[in-house]
C-alpha cells in the first residue's frame, strides 16, 4: 500500500492522496487501504519513512565504500544521484519533494523528514571532511542543498539531456579549493 501511496503522491500531489486513490493505484477493491492507515495523515507519515530509507542507504553506501571518495568521485556520485532522482526515480522524487511542503499542514511529518535530512547531512559533512574541507559542516550542507535544488529544478523545468556532472565538479572543486576532475 505504501508503494501505491507514493505513486499517488508523486503523480497527483498531496490533495489527491486519498484512500480511494491509493486503492486504485494498488489495484485493490475500494476500502482496502483504509484499515492500513488510522487516518488521512497516516499515509503521508508512512510515506515519509518509505521514501527516505532508500536514499539514506544510497548515501551511506557511498560514504562507507572501501576507500575514501575523491572530489571527482563525490561529484560523479552526486550527479548520478541527481540523474536517477530526476529520471527513473522521478515519481518517488516528486513525492519526496512534496513532503516538506505538506509538513506545514502536518507537523508530525517534520520529525521523520528531519531525521532523513540529518542522516544525509552527516554523510555530506563526513565526505568533505575526509577530502580536506576547512568548514565541513557548512560545505556538507551546501552540497546537500545544491543537490536537492538541482533535482527540484530538473523536475520543475526538465532539460532534455540532463547531466549535472560538470556543475557538481565545479561546486565540489570550489568548496574544496581545487579541482574535482
Amino acid at each position: 500500500m505504501r508503494h501505491a501511496a507514493v505513486e499517488v503522491l508523486g503523480a497527483q500531489g498531496a490533495r489527491r492522496l486519498t484512500f480511494q486513490a491509493v486503492d486504485r493505484a494498488a489495484g485493490v477493491p475500494t476500502g482496502t487501504t483504509s484499515p492500513y492507515f488510522r487516518n488521512r495523515a497516516a499515509p503521508v507519515d508512512g510515506i515519509a519513512e518509505h521514501l527516505l530509507a532508500p536514499e539514506r542507504w544510497e548515501w551511506a553506501a557511498l560514504a562507507t565504500g572501501p576507500t575514501p571518495v575523491g572530489p571527482g568521485e563525490l561529484a560523479g556520485a552526486m550527479a548520478a544521484f541527481a540523474r536517477r532522482a530526476a529520471g527513473p526515480g522521478r515519481s518517488r522524487t516528486a513525492a519526496r519533494l512534496a513532503l516538506p511542503l505538506e509538513s506545514s499542514a502536518w507537523p508530525e511529518l517534520r520529525a521523520p523528514l528531519d531525521r532523513g535530512r540529518q542522516a544525509v547531512l552527516r554523510h555530506g559533512t563526513e565526505w568533505v571532511r575526509l577530502l580536506g574541507s576547512g568548514a565541513p559542516e557548512r560545505h556538507g550542507r551546501i552540497l546537500v542543498d545544491h543537490l536537492e535544488g538541482v533535482v527540484l529544478r530538473q523536475r520543475a523545468f526538465p532539460e532534455g539531456a540532463f547531466d549535472p556532472a560538470e556543475e557538481m565538479r565545479a561546486l565540489v572543486g570550489g568548496l574544496l579549493g581545487g579541482s574535482a576532475d
